[in-house]
């Protein structure tokens, strides 16, 4: 079975590395508001189980979840156990999920709660990566007190770094100014955030590609659109990862030889 960990790549200047590809996990927690192309049942504890280590044994180490996830955050602390220290887990503040709604807080005090009820839900002491899950007013978000709140908590050692989930390309770069990462979509479709990736680049900064294949629908779209989109990504050396969820254990497979394929080019 090929793995991804010859290929794993530093998250900027953070001191994490990561697989290229990193794991998803909105369907683990929540299938309302979604936005993928079909409907889904949310895994029993076993069929996550088994995406969980399988996509350990593809060489993927990097996991992507956030309080917004419905149940997803809760879901991978007991389904992690004494495996947390092979992963590098990644979560959000800012944006709650709650009766079919989002609605969000980026005071201190919330930001405070969600990183205590995070380490809670997750069963660990740390968290490796925080990133600020913006409404898509990402300056006046970022003149909030989330930011300040989150370089307080990094200095105390509860989370190793931190960053932005952003939807501009003007948020995207000043949230790199004090932060170690942004979160980015682009893909395909949409390529219009490429400034925040050269910014990184330039800057020594992470990059996580969101929305990698346009929530799914790049998929519905031409000749090997899983091998295109990829190829995209990985072109630009800003990037360290692309988040892609699954929770079924052909796509996983796929995704992971697609991303072989690019990456051994």
């Amino acid at each position: 079975m090929s793995s991804l960990q010859p290929f794993h790549r530093r998250l900027g200047s953070t001191g994490l590395t990561v697989s290229p590809l990193g794991l998803g996990t909105v369907k683990f927690g929540r299938n309302q508001g979604v936005k993928y192309p079909d409907s889904f049942d949310l895994p029993d504890d076993r069929q996550a189980r088994d995406i969980l280590a399988l996509a350990q044994d593809l060489g993927i180490n990097l996991l992507d979840t956030a309080p917004a996830y419905g149940s997803s955050e809760e879901r991978l602390g007991g389904l992690l156990g004494r495996r947390r220290h092979d992963w590098v887990i990644c979560t959000k503040v800012g944006e709650e999920f709650e009766h079919g709604q989002s609605h969000f807080d980026f005071t201190a005090d919330h930001t405070r709660m969600s990183i205590e009820r995070s380490l809670r839900r997750l069963k660990t002491d740390y968290l490796d990566l925080v990133l600020v899950h913006s409404d898509g007013n990402d300056i006046r978000v970022l003149g909030e007190a989330v930011y300040p709140t989150l370089i307080q908590l990094k200095r105390a050692g509860l989370i190793r770094a931190f960053g932005f989930s952003g939807k501009t390309v003007e948020g995207g770069i000043r949230a790199l100014d004090e932060g170690d990462c942004a979160m980015v979509t682009y893909n395909l479709q949409e390529q219009q955030e490429k400034p925040v990736l050269d910014h990184a680049l330039s800057h020594n900064k992470g990059i996580l590609i969101k929305k990698a294949l346009a929530s799914g629908h790049a998929c519905l779209q031409g000749e090997d659109p899983m091998f295109a989109s990829l190829q995209l990504i990985y072109s630009h050396p800003a990037v360290a990862s692309a988040v892609i969820g699954t929770i079924n254990q052909t796509h996983l497979r796929e995704n992971v030889a697609t991303a072989l394929r690019v990456l051994h080019r």
